[in-house]
């Protein structure tokens, strides 16, 4: 007989577990997903450690992760040169989970169906932690930058738009 209290581990969890991570799981009602600062909002957290995944479509065809803060916005020309492109466009939403096998709102750079170029907003790493998605609505993982940087091969970057610029 299966236990009700078992957690659920999503591929992100499991993929963490495997690498030997130290990770917390915070789950949340989650009807409608609005954005990141929504959540973090709804839990109270700051926006500078709660971390936002968008993925992106070069010029050439590849895609590219980007993770930063849930207020902050992506400078395309800043991201373009980090990924050595000419330039980048956000994925469209319906694509998102043809791409990374992960819906809006739930999309993490751990496990998608792919291992893309992941490029991590340089200020992830003055936290000890930081909160990303945990692969599906309502499931947030905590964990240390420079785990999330080993296990997804990333590498840290400035690509975030100065205020007032996108």
């Amino acid at each position: 007989m299966a236990r009700k209290d078992k957690e659920m581990k999503t591929n992100a969890m499991r993929i963490l577990d495997k690498n030997k991570v130290s990770y917390e799981v915070v789950s949340y009602e989650c009807g409608e997903f609005v954005d990141g600062v929504h959540i973090a909002d709804l839990l109270g957290q700051p926006y500078e450690i709660s971390f936002k995944t968008l993925v992106t479509v070069g010029k050439s065809g590849n895609y590219y992760v980007f993770v930063l803060p849930v207020d902050k916005e992506v400078d395309f020309k800043k991201a373009a040169k980090c990924a050595g492109e000419k330039s980048v466009e956000l994925v469209a939403v319906k694509d998102i989970n043809a791409v990374t096998g992960y819906i809006r709102g739930g999309c993490t750079p751990v496990g998608m169906k792919k291992l893309f170029p992941t490029f991590i907003q340089q200020s992830a790493r003055q936290f000890e932690n930081i909160i990303i998605s945990g692969g599906q609505l309502g499931v947030q993982i905590h964990l240390d930058p420079q785990d999330l940087l080993r296990v997804v091969g990333g590498v840290y970057a400035d690509f975030e738009a100065e205020r007032g610029v996108i």
